[in-house]
C-alpha cells in the first residue's frame, strides 16, 4: 500500500490545487490549539469535551464558530485562526 493520499476539497474546485501536507507536531506542549465549530448540530458538545481534555493537560485552547455549516469559513475567520493557532480541530458532528 502506498503512503500517498489524495485529499479532495468539497468546495467545488474546478481544478484542485496541490498542497504538501504539513508535518504534525511531535507534541502539543506550548502550542495553541484551535477548536472550530462548523455550526452543525452537537458539534459544540463534542468540542466542549475535547476542550476539557486539553485543558486538563494544561494546554492553551481557543474556540471559534463558523456562522453556518453550508459555506466555507469567512476569510477573516480563517485568517484569525491561522494567526492565533498552531493546530486546529474541526468538529463535524451531527
Amino acid at each position: 500500500m502506498s503512503d500517498q493520499r489524495t485529499l479532495l476539497d468539497p468546495t467545488a474546485e474546478r481544478s484542485p490545487g496541490k498542497r504538501e501536507r504539513l508535518e504534525r507536531p511531535g507534541t502539543l506542549e506550548g502550542l495553541t490549539i484551535g477548536l472550530l465549530d462548523i455550526s452543525k448540530a452537537k458539534g459544540d458538545i463534542f468540542l466542549d469535551q475535547v476542550e476539557s481534555k486539553l485543558a486538563d493537560r494544561g494546554l492553551k485552547v481557543n474556540r471559534y464558530v463558523k456562522p453556518t455549516n453550508a459555506r466555507v469559513a469567512p476569510v477573516d475567520l480563517s485568517q484569525k485562526i491561522s494567526a492565533e493557532c498552531d493546530v486546529v480541530v474541526e468538529a463535524l458532528s451531527d
